[in-house]
């Protein structure tokens, strides 16, 4: 699973693609190193941030919580991240679970 509790929240690892016709979120994939990733994409550029900021804007729309639950703890400048959703873990996983199972 692409999920996993951490420190101050749960941490969902995450395979970016922008400049995509849609933003979407695809489900679960295996990475070519083995991992589970959550393949998403986006319509906006890799330039400046603007694709991060699009991602944790569809992650808040399509979970219905805040933009400031999620923040970007690895993977900044690459397609491969780490999403850290803020919060008390347990709860948090069950909900990020549930979103999961419906994609």
């Amino acid at each position: 699973m692409a999920l996993r509790r951490g420190d101050g929240g749960v941490l969902l690892d995450i395979r970016l693609t922008p400049n995509a016709a849609h933003n979407r979120v695809e489900g679960v994939i295996i990475d070519g190193e083995g991992r589970p990733r959550l393949k998403i994409k986006v319509t906006a550029i890799p330039e400046n941030g603007k694709a991060n900021s699009a991602l944790v804007k569809l992650m808040s729309k399509s979970t219905k919580r805040g933009k400031g639950d999620f923040e970007i703890i690895s993977g900044k400048l690459d397609r491969n991240k780490t999403l850290l959703i803020k919060g008390d873990p347990v709860p948090v996983e069950a909900e990020i679970r549930k979103w999961l199972e419906s994609k």
